[in-house]
């Protein structure tokens, strides 16, 4: 054993919880277990003050953050996807003409890669440090759940089909491994369906959430929202595993890949770190389609909590308890449904983002007698400068009467130019969030911030992606490896997770990052 493998885990576990808030940690506490959440909030360290410090907090940025230790202004993942000026049309976060796919899934499913990932992980990081010689495999029901914090150099990344089987793409191999063939031959997703879903526990137990089937839920692939769910007929009528996301079932299965990809590639049993990224993506379906408040929601968590003890015993059996070094953070968290605060008198609303691509292309043809709109997402609206050009327009002008327009908007707090966006000083929080988001070959002329409490949604369910404490404070959790149990409140940063890590491993970090830690971890 070499000195530098003394000072490093045996095995380094990420794990990602899709749409958490810390807030469920409180809400939830009592009813968790002792050896799943519990056990890392009163055996590991606790941030209980830590968020995500850019707009707009969705998934693959997320991924993207923990992972690189930098924002999409560096890393470029500016969104899930984003409208590409170069393309004239939406691309996708990690999809890769170039690439196939590997198993039993769609030609679209598996052409994907971390392509267009700009900076380097700390799990890149890794790889190098150890000469290629320490393993680095990302799992997720998302592709990009399980591509981006696997980055670069991974040996695999694994995201879900809706024919039930784990595919990956060619850019990690020739074909799958053989264990995740076998494991994907063994139908392991229909003793879920068979089974349905049903509350854990007796009802009486859910009374930190509303009543079963109200009127902020949305619809469970197609089917009213009450318990019990008929998973077998869902599947029968829509002929598509997928169906298992919107369940908690979906955390159950990745943790069997989870587990089998430990055994069968032999994860923390040398003295080379390894490093295993696993992002739980159904309680981010669960939340979407049902909202914070939901029966569904709880339960979701209350079985995630049991899948964390089952995983964390495993770790303890087949690697150690003191060779596994593991982090517990969120991509992003998420808002309450608007019509539940409008309904409880927060005067707040939900606006389809529909409407607002609509309304603008209206005012447009109002205004300049043609449609100067070309693209309207992320929060950020794009002007089709041939057409402004052609017209003898200023695109000052332009820019200046959009604005105008905007801000007679309900929902509309502030609206950002370009120029106001590169010449951040940081004086402006919410600007300040919008800059570390903003990557000026593939963002927006103008940038939109909606008053706090708005949602661009639908009615029922809830989403996120703004700069405000209830979409940024997410949990992060450390716990194993050199980690005395502890807290702090002080607010700390997504950004700081991937440099401490590289810290604590003894590792270049990540090329985009900052280099920000988290001393408290460190300094024990």
């Amino acid at each position: 054993m070499t000195a530098a493998a003394q000072q490093r885990p045996k095995l380094v576990v990420g794990i990602v919880v899709d749409q958490m808030k810390m807030e469920y940690l409180y809400r939830f506490q009592s009813d968790f277990s002792e050896n799943g959440f519990n056990r890392l909030l009163t055996k590991g360290f606790v941030f209980q003050n830590t968020h995500y410090n850019y707009m707009p907090t969705y998934t693959a940025p997320g991924h993207a953050s923990i992972y690189t230790g930098t924002t999409p202004a560096t890393h470029g993942i500016v969104g899930n996807e984003w409208f590409s000026r170069k393309l004239g049309k939406e691309m996708y976060c990690t999809d890769d003409a170039t690439v196939q796919t590997l198993g039993d899934g769609t030609k679209e499913e598996g052409a994907m890669s971390p392509r267009n990932l700009l900076s380097t992980t700390i799990t890149d990081e890794l790889r190098l440090a150890t000469n290629f010689k320490g393993k680095v495999i990302g799992m997720s029901l998302k592709d990009r759940g399980a591509i981006l914090p696997a980055g670069h150099f991974a040996n695999w990344a694994f995201w879900y089909s809706k024919t039930g089987s784990f595919i990956s793409s060619t850019f990690y191999g020739n074909e799958l491994p053989q264990w995740v063939t076998q494991f994907n031959s063994e139908k392991h997703y229909m003793t879920y369906i068979n089974k349905g879903w049903d509350l854990l526990k007796p009802i009486e137990a859910y009374n930190e959430s509303l009543a079963d089937d109200n009127s902020y839920e949305g619809k469970v692939n197609g089917a009213k929202p009450v318990f019990p769910y008929d998973l077998k007929a869902m599947y029968v009528i829509k002929n598509d595993a997928g169906i298992l996301r919107s369940t908690p079932y979906g955390n159950d299965l990745l943790e069997e890949l989870a587990k089998t990809a430990i055994e069968k590639e032999h994860l923390g049993q040398d003295n080379i770190t390894d490093f295993l990224t696993v992002s739980f993506s159904s309680t981010d379906y669960v939340g979407h389609v049902l909202g914070p408040r939901s029966m569904e929601l709880q339960d979701t968590y209350l079985r995630l909590d049991l899948t964390i003890a089952d995983f964390l015993a495993y770790l303890d059996k087949t690697v150690g308890k003191n060779n596994y070094l593991l982090f517990l953070t969120a991509d992003h968290a998420g808002a309450e449904n608007a019509k539940f605060l409008n309904d409880n008198k927060y005067n707040v609303i939900n606006v389809d983002s529909k409407d607002i691509t609509k309304n603008l292309k209206k005012f447009s043809t109002d205004t300049f007698g043609e449609d100067l709109v070309l693209n309207y997402s992320n929060f950020n609206l794009f002007f089709d400068k041939d057409k402004i050009k052609a017209k003898g327009l200023v695109l000052s002008n332009v820019a200046k009467a959009f604005t105008d327009y905007l801000m007679t908007q309900d929902q509309v707090k502030r609206v950002y130019s370009e120029a106001e966006i590169l010449a951040d000083t940081g004086n402006d929080y919410y600007l300040n969030c919008i800059a570390k988001g903003y990557d000026v070959t593939q963002d927006g002329d103008l940038v939109i911030l909606d008053k706090p409490g708005y949602i661009e949604y639908g009615a029922t369910g809830t989403s996120h992606g703004t700069p405000y404490s209830y979409d940024t404070h997410v949990p992060l959790l450390f716990y194993g490896w050199n980690i005395k149990a502890g807290e702090t409140h002080d607010r700390k940063v997504i950004t700081e997770i991937a440099p401490t890590i590289a810290q604590k491993i003894k590792t270049a970090f990540p090329n985009g990052t900052e280099a920000k830690v988290l001393t408290e971890i460190l300094d024990k």
